[in-house]
């Protein structure tokens, strides 16, 4: 017998779990076998999720805010290796295997998680074979945009990551836009951003002034683009 889906997932929800890729090409039944007892937990800005070290008995889906994937240095700094939002999840791989997890977790802003049991996975997979296939789709996938992260923070100049950051999350956070301009809201800090991408706040502070001859303007923590479809075209096609 299949079992139901949380009743505390509502429509958005589930709708929001195809475009996850542990979620995307399984059925109703399928993802109802690995959601099995799984329910969502709100968590405030600023709590820790996950803790580097930790025993991972579970994997987590980001239903709504931001989280921050991070590790420490041996200075007691953080080097954040990325940032997360709805649709997206991490994890599933160290859960699986029933390690260590390699990087901490907190929450950049107030977030929805859902978390799902390492033992739920398990008995999901013996059960239909399909979900094995997804969770090494999820895992490829999760390595993939992580080189692609890498190769693109030492491919672009400062700007053009900047700008790269800025054209990446319109797309994510599906900003309305009239004809090409869009107005967008950046989802976290300033400070958060420039060590997302590599970078000091002043050097952020810096290649984000030097936009604006690609039509880009800031107030505070909001985001003028006169031409999202030329601003993608300038990152990846640099012509000064």
């Amino acid at each position: 017998m299949t079992p139901p889906l949380p009743s505390k997932l509502d429509a958005a929800d589930l709708a929001m779990l195809r475009n996850v890729p542990m979620f995307r090409d399984l059925d109703e039944t399928a993802t109802a076998r690995i959601l099995a007892g799984a329910l969502p937990r709100r968590w405030e800005k600023g709590q820790t999720v996950v803790e580097q070290g930790a025993k991972a008995d579970g994997f987590w889906v980001v239903l709504d805010g931001w989280v921050k994937l991070y590790r420490l240095t041996p200075s007691g700094g953080e080097a954040v290796l990325t940032l997360m939002t709805a649709g997206e999840s991490f994890a599933e791989a160290v859960s699986f295997l029933g390690g260590r997890c390699p990087v901490s977790v907190d929450t950049v802003t107030d977030v929805r998680l859902l978390r799902v049991e390492n033992a739920a996975l398990r008995r999901a997979i013996a059960d239909d074979g399909s979900i094995a296939i997804a969770l090494l789709a999820s895992i490829a996938h999760q390595g993939e945009a992580l080189t692609d992260q890498v190769d693109r923070m030492k491919a672009l100049t400062a700007p053009r990551r900047v700008a790269d950051f800025l054209v990446v999350s319109a797309a994510r956070l599906k900003t309305a836009r009239e004809g090409g301009r869009v107005d967008l809201r950046l989802p976290y800090e300033k400070a958060l951003i420039a060590a997302r991408l590599g970078m000091t706040p002043e050097s952020f502070s810096r290649a984000l002034a030097q936009l604006r001859r690609h039509g880009v303007t800031v107030d505070r923590d909001s985001v003028h683009i006169a031409s999202l479809e030329r601003l993608a075209d300038w990152v990846e096609h640099e012509d000064d």
